[in-house]
Formats: structure tokens, C-alpha cells, sequence
């Protein structure tokens, strides 16, 4: 198809009209040759609407890759050099900035002995983490020609990752001092509510046979066994705990040996966040953290806590909450609550009792499952001696195990009370909470909200690409979840102002390009002309536009 121009026969006075048409080529069999076919007329040259036509340029090389966008504007004498991602580092570095993390990051390495690109070789490798999570040495290859990184051109860097491992090292000594100044910006940016602190931890593990060595004076190395939540106990871990606000918002980030026991992290962290000075604090965790221990050390300083408890084999007080009589009320359409509190003179806890009418109907379904399952495994033991009827005890599921008892006589029958009691909790968990001033309904819709902390760890492990980690060294591993954090950060920052997921944004904001064009005169790097969509992501951030022409260098 192509824009083509006639000529009309000659007027009395000689002078001739030519005519603008939109055609394109057809191919005539019998003619043996192709006939051009008019598919719009726009009328006379002299008449044309010549804004029309530009906004039908404009409109169709909507349709057209940057690089090929870039071309259409190109003047005869500039040739296209190739062009690169701009948006999507754009927009993060705007947030790195309106957060003051360069700012904050340049500060804490002042005096050091380190190069001046220190923070925009982190930015760089936060970016990365946020827009095409690689490795450090891949990195390299992604700064060269794949990303525009503002304020970094990545051709000085090649193809050695030296750099950015020394940025890591650098980055690891002043985390602590950094996280703590980045969390107040955050709460400035956002007007966070800090009254609720969620707290879990996720374990990753790594591609190897064998675990580190023990460091002098420790027990263990740091990639070592533990219990993974990855379903991959055959490969070393390291543990990795994540602080995080009601609105999703990463607070600060650890990292363990990967054979950690759950229960004493959330002490650590509690620690560490003492020196921010935080207001009234209520600390929300899982079963993993509810020890006595826990519980009391939660407390100091006036904190509070709301944790999840076992239903089943817990504490004793949580076996009193759980058989008093009480009502259920109705807080959400899937969610009903009914309050006990336990004072023994020594401590007062609240407990709520909370149900799922849905999550009952499916552990009816699944206990029935597991009931006809266990009926057929059993049926006509009775004709087996002792030693078989052992063998098909030892071999059942624990699921299943839990469901028999062995009568007197070592027949294997279906246990009824054992069914009953897990009736009873259908459906059902329990939290324990030391704050007098919420309310039942706050508790529970508070807990809830630790689903926060799971989709960030989600987030991590796919958005960010957490895992694999390449690295080998305690210090670069640390490192390595510490970069991750910043990009969670800024991919939850952005969500949060512009209302639509991160994944949807970068789609987007990776189609505007930066362009690079060569002349008789010089070289010039022109951005794209930027979408709506573009233009609304960027005024939800508050951030401007890039400048349409980036640099104009002449030939020497």
C-alpha cells in the first residue's frame, strides 16, 4: 500500500491538478502484470488536509515497533543506529529519586574509597531485578545495549561484572542506615500507616551438591540443610525474612543460614527496627513465631502482637479459647469471628476464633475423600495376621494415619471421635492478640492482610526472579536479597499510585525507546513520541517526561 499522485489532463489555459490517492497493488492474471487499486482518494494536492495525513502517520505507526517508529522520522541524510528501552528505567529511577535513595545512597558512601557511579551501578542492578532479572555478568551484557539507564552509559562498563560486585559489597555495608532512611521517605511519599507490621519468612535454595563450609566460630555454613519451603530439601538454602506494611509496602528484608529455626527471627527484626522510633507497633505473624517467647519479647516497650496459634496440640490456653461456647458473628461475607479472652492473674490474651464457611465446606469434602480412601485400604484386614495389619498401618499417609485407631483386639478400624474433633475445626483459625484497644473484627481482617507478605515473596520469586542466585559468597547473597528489596519497593510504590499491577506497567512503559541516529554532523539520541497510557502512568508517578532529544554529540 503506498500514497501515489496523478497528473489530470491538460485545462484550457494549459495548467494541470494533480490528486492524491491511497493504493496499493493488485495482481491481474490476465493481464499478466499488477494493477494498482484505489483504495482512498484524498482529492486535490493544492487541497489536502495535510494535519489529516499526519495524524494518519501518526495513527498507523502506533502500529510499528519503536525502532521502526524512529526510522519513519529520519531524514535522508541520518542513519538509524538502533535504539533501546527507556521507559521502564525511567520511571524507577523517578521513584528512586522522589524517594531520595540516590541521594540517601551518595551520603552513606561519602568519604569511601569507592568511584563515583557507586549508586547508579545500584540503580542499574535494581532496575535490572525490576525489568529483565538476570545475572550479574548478564547484567553487563543488558546495560551495553539493551536498556537506557539514566545517568549511566553502559558501553563504560563491558562486558567485567567487577563493578557491580564491588557496588554489592559497597551496598551491603550500609543497608542498615539505608532501609531506615528509604522507610521514612516511603512513609512521607504515602502517608503509610505503621500501626501493623507484618513479618514471614521463605527459604530459597541453590543449585549444588554441597553446603558451605562452617565460618570460624559458627556451626553451620550459610547455604546449608533446613527445612525448605520450596518442597527442595535435597539442596542447601538460606532463610530470608521480610517486614512489611498493611499496604503491601516492604519494610526491610534479612537473611539467615538456611537451617534457622522460624521462631527467633521475628526478635532480630523487632530489634533491628528499634532504632527507627516507630509509633505503636502491632507485630502480625504466623504460627511459626507464636512461642511464649515470642509473645513476651513482642510486648517490650509497649508493642503489641497478633499471631497465628495451632489448632491442633497447641497451648493449653489456646485449647481453653477453643472450647468455650460462644456465637459467631459475620465481619465479611466469607469470614465470621467470635472473641474469647483467657486471664490466668498472671497474662491476659485475646483470642479470636475465626471461620470460613467456604474453607469448612472444603475440608468436608477433602476429610470425606481422605475417609472413603482409608475404608478401602482397610477393608477385609481382618482376615490378616498382626504383622500385615502393622506393615498397612506403618505404610499410610500421615493424613490418613490420623483417622484410624487399632481396637484391642489389633483390628484396624476408622477412628469416629478422631473425625469428630476435626469436625469441630473446619474451616476454623485461631489468632492471639495482646492489644486491648482493637477489636475483634481489626484482629482478624488485620491478620488477613499477612497475605500481603506472601505475595511479595511470590513477587520475588517470579517478578524479580529471586531464584536462581549465583552466587556463592555470604556477603554477595545478602547482597543479591537486598537488590531485591529496592525493586520490590519501587514496583509496590509504583502499583500503589498508579492503581495496576507492575507487569502491566513495564508492558507498557518498555515500548517507549531511545533511539540513536548518525549524520555527516554527528550523532543525536531521540526518544520516542510517548502513548497515552504512557503519559497516565507517568502523571500517576508524578514524574515528567523524558526529554524528547537525550544528547547531540558532533563529529570531531
Amino acid at each position: 500500500m503506498y500514497l501515489r499522485t496523478i497528473t489530470s489532463r491538460p485545462r484550457k489555459d494549459g495548467s494541470r491538478v494533480r490528486y492524491l490517492q491511497l493504493a496499493h497493488n493488485e495482481w491481474d492474471p490476465e493481464a499478466g502484470h499488477s494493477v494498482a487499486k484505489v483504495v482512498h482518494s484524498f482529492g486535490r494536492e493544492d487541497q489536502v488536509d495535510r494535519a489529516a495525513l499526519a495524524r494518519l502517520v501518526r495513527s498507523i505507526s502506533r502500529m510499528l515497533e519503536p525502532d521502526q517508529q524512529l526510522a519513519l522520522h529520519v531524514d535522508g541524510e541520518l542513519s538509524f543506529v538502533g535504539s533501546a528501552p527507556l521507559g521502564g528505567a525511567w520511571a524507577l529511577d523517578g521513584l528512586w529519586r522522589r524517594l531520595g535513595v540516590d541521594e540517601t545512597l551518595r551520603g552513606l558512601l561519602e568519604g569511601r574509597r569507592i568511584e563515583e557511579r557507586a549508586e547508579r551501578l545500584v540503580f542499574a542492578m535494581v532496575a535490572n531485578r525490576a525489568l529483565a532479572a538476570s545475572s550479574k555478568r548478564a547484567c553487563t551484557t543488558w546495560l551495553d545495549g539493551d536498556v537506557v539507564i539514566p545517568g549511566l552509559v553502559g558501553d563504560e562498563i563491558g562486558a567485567d561484572p567487577q563493578p557491580l560486585y564491588r557496588a554489592m559489597d559497597w551496598l551491603l555495608k550500609v543497608e542498615a542506615d539505608l532501609a531506615e532512611a528509604v522507610y521514612w521517605a516511603t512513609a512521607d511519599l504515602l502517608n503509610l500507616e505503621v500501626d501493623l507490621l507484618f513479618f514471614d519468612t521463605t527459604s530459597t535454595y541453590f543449585e549444588t551438591d554441597t553446603a558451605d563450609e562452617p565460618a570460624e566460630g559458627a556451626k553451620v555454613g550459610f547455604r546449608t540443610w533446613g527445612k525448605s519451603k520450596d518442597h527442595r530439601p535435597d539442596l542447601p538454602q538460606v532463610v530470608i525474612g521480610m517486614a512489611v506494611t498493611r499496604s503491601g509496602i516492604p519494610v526491610r528484608v534479612w537473611c539467615w543460614p538456611g537451617n534457622t529455626n522460624d521462631s527467633a527471627l521475628i526478635r532480630q527484626a523487632k530489634d533491628d527496627l528499634r532504632a527507627w522510633k516507630l509509633t505503636r507497633v502491632v507485630w502480625v505473624g504466623d504460627r511459626g513465631f507464636t512461642s511464649e517467647q515470642n509473645r513476651r519479647y513482642l510486648q517490650r516497650a509497649g508493642g503489641h502482637y497478633i499471631l497465628g496459634e495451632k489448632l491442633r496440640g497447641g497451648t493449653p490456653e489456646a485449647d481453653a479459647a477453643l472450647s468455650r461456647q460462644g456465637r459467631y458473628h459475620t465481619v465479611a461475607d466469607n469470614l465470621q469471628i467470635k472473641e474469647v479472652v483467657i486471664d490466668d492473674a498472671t497474662m491476659r490474651d485475646r483470642f479470636v476464633i475465626c471461620r470460613n464457611p467456604d474453607a469448612a465446606e472444603r475440608d468436608r469434602i477433602v476429610r470425606s475423600q481422605l475417609l472413603d480412601e482409608l475404608a478401602g485400604r482397610i477393608a477385609d484386614t481382618d482376615k490378616l495376621n498382626a504383622d500385615k495389619r502393622t506393615a498397612i498401618t506403618a505404610g499410610l499417609p500421615a493424613g490418613l494415619r490420623r483417622f484410624l485407631r487399632t481396637t484391642p483386639a489389633g483390628k484396624l478400624r476408622i477412628d469416629r471421635a478422631a473425625v469428630a474433633a476435626e469436625e469441630r475445626l473446619d474451616g476454623k483459625f485461631l489468632l492471639r492478640t495482646s492489644d486491648p484497644s482493637l477489636t475483634a473484627e481489626d484482629v482478624a481482617l488485620g491478620y488477613k492482610q499477612l497475605l500481603e507478605v506472601e505475595r511479595g515473596w511470590r513477587d520475588m520469586k517470579s517478578t524479580l526472579d529471586l531464584r536462581p542466585v549465583y552466587h556463592r559468597l555470604e556477603d554477595r547473597i545478602r547482597a543479591h536479597v537486598v537488590l531485591c528489596w529496592l525493586a520490590l519497593l519501587l514496583i509496590r510504590v509504583a502499583e500503589t499510585q498508579v492503581g495496576d499491577t507492575w507487569a502491566n506497567m513495564r508492558r507498557e512503559l518498555q515500548r517507549l525507546h531511545l533511539g540513536t541516529f548518525h549524520g555527516p554532523a554527528g550523532t543525536v539520541r531521540q526518544r520516542t513520541e510517548t502513548t497515552h497510557a504512557q503519559r497516565r502512568i507517568l502523571s500517576a508517578l508524578n514524574l515528567d517526561e523524558p526529554p524528547r532529544f537525550f544528547e547531540v554529540t558532533p563529529d570531531a
